[in-house]
């Protein structure tokens, strides 16, 4: 299904159409794994991480000229989160000896279970492969757990991530290798 999108690279000037994209993602989508104030704080752990775009590896799917879903891969130690969010390191990862992180993965809950998530998942690790990485990290949430398994990436590690006003987060650390 995912043959009528287009993925391309994210420009700052897509930032308002991610950013809604990711809004709508948090409240609807999460609604049936968190809680109503779990959904709340989510936004102070997720969200935009625009290095992700200035190092050119972030990536706006679109239907037409429909924005309709977003994602990325970093070559950076941080491993989820935006520009808000505490524990940010932007040290560049050595390819030979640590994973890429898929990062930021949104899509806007009308256009979900139509290949979005798919397409860009393939179209990151391609790209990270490229890069000379051989194994990709991401910190998923319960919603995205389900299709990021499917795609053969599996539990690291279950984390509860502590927000600024005490509620905890649900996190799942997965990893895949990218060759072999």
């Amino acid at each position: 299904m995912a043959d009528n999108f287009t993925i391309r690279r994210a420009y700052y000037k897509d930032i308002p159409e991610l950013h809604h994209i990711m809004h709508k993602s948090i409240q609807l989508l999460q609604s049936d794994y968190l809680s109503p104030a779990q959904v709340r704080a989510s936004k102070e752990v997720m969200g935009m991480d625009t290095q992700l775009i200035k190092d050119g590896t972030y990536f706006a799917v679109l239907a037409g000229d429909i924005y309709v879903g977003c994602g990325g891969w970093s070559m950076r130690d941080t491993l989820y989160g935006g520009d808000h969010t505490k524990g940010r390191s932007p040290r560049l990862l050595d390819p030979k000896t640590e994973a890429a992180r898929i990062r930021a993965m949104y899509t806007h809950p009308d256009w979900v279970r139509r290949g979005i998530g798919s397409l860009i998942i393939t179209h990151c690790e391609n790209e990270a492969r490229k890069a000379g990485f051989r194994r990709a990290e991401m910190m998923a949430t319960l919603a995205g757990q389900p299709l990021y398994a499917k795609h053969g990436y599996e539990v690291i590690e279950r984390i509860e991530d502590e927000t600024s006003n005490g509620v905890k987060i649900p996190l799942i650390r997965m990893g895949k290798d990218l060759v072999g």
